[in-house]
């Protein structure tokens, strides 16, 4: 990261709260120009000008549509220290010089499933950069398969990570990761199966026949059905006694 006072380093913040940073600083970026940035910034190939204006705003004529893209993109150019959109003909990109927060917390996720290997050093930095939803309060429909592709790798990376911090035995900030993914996704049995073993390996037996049960009668509750036999297992000789 480039810190000398030439440097024009942008940052595109998209998880949590939209925030475009400059130098360090936050800049005060038009509703528009938002909506514009945050597409493209999830567009790893760039887009055709008119299909980005057919899903910006896909209540618009088609004249419409493309009226508030001129403007959107006007408002961008104006935004920032650098030029923040590249029109290349009929297709439009972010910058290359645009950092997206939600691509290098990505690749860190990807490396926490694919690759074995100890737990990250920071690991609790980590797992906060993973409770961050993608743009929340955005009710825009472009957002929605982006967003559940978000939530797939997160819960795949949290449930990596604190299995690898349970073999590790570094048991609070593994239980910390298997509750983040238990909040994405309660209904999801792996990262409960892990908060159970991290209880069993603490000695802490009690603890985890009592998530079993909370988890169990949940599932009950909302689907009418139990724990799969894996799950069961790991407290085999505990719950009838």
């Amino acid at each position: 990261m480039l810190q000398n006072e030439t440097s024009n380093e942008l940052s595109l913040e998209l998880l949590g709260d939209f925030e475009l940073v400059c130098s360090g600083q936050r800049v005060r970026v038009p509703l528009g120009a938002q909506r514009l940035l945050a597409f493209l910034g999830l567009q790893s190939d760039g887009v055709h000008r008119g299909a980005a204006a057919q899903q910006l705003w896909p209540d618009y004529p088609c004249h419409r549509a493309a009226a508030n893209l001129r403007s959107a993109l006007c408002q961008g150019r104006r935004t920032g220290c650098v030029p923040l959109v590249d029109c290349i003909g009929q297709r439009l990109r972010l910058s290359p010089l645009v950092r997206v927060d939600l691509h290098t917390v990505g690749v860190g996720a990807r490396k926490i499933v694919d690759g074995p290997g100890p737990p990250p050093g920071d690991a609790e930095a980590f797992i906060d950069d993973l409770t961050q939803e993608l743009l929340p309060g955005w009710t825009d429909e472009w957002l929605d398969l982006d967003r559940e592709r978000w939530n797939q790798l997160r819960l795949y990376a949290l449930e990596s990570l604190a299995q690898r911090l349970l073999t590790a035995g570094q048991y609070l900030p593994a239980l910390q990761a298997a509750l983040t993914a238990i909040a994405i996704d309660p209904i999801r049995e792996t990262a409960q199966r892990t908060v159970i073993e991290i209880h069993l390996a603490e000695g802490n037996v009690a603890s985890a026949v009592l998530r079993y049960q909370h988890y169990s009668d949940f599932l009950l509750r909302e689907l009418h059905v139990s724990p799969s036999p894996h799950m069961t297992n790991l407290l085999q000789g505990l719950l009838s006694a």
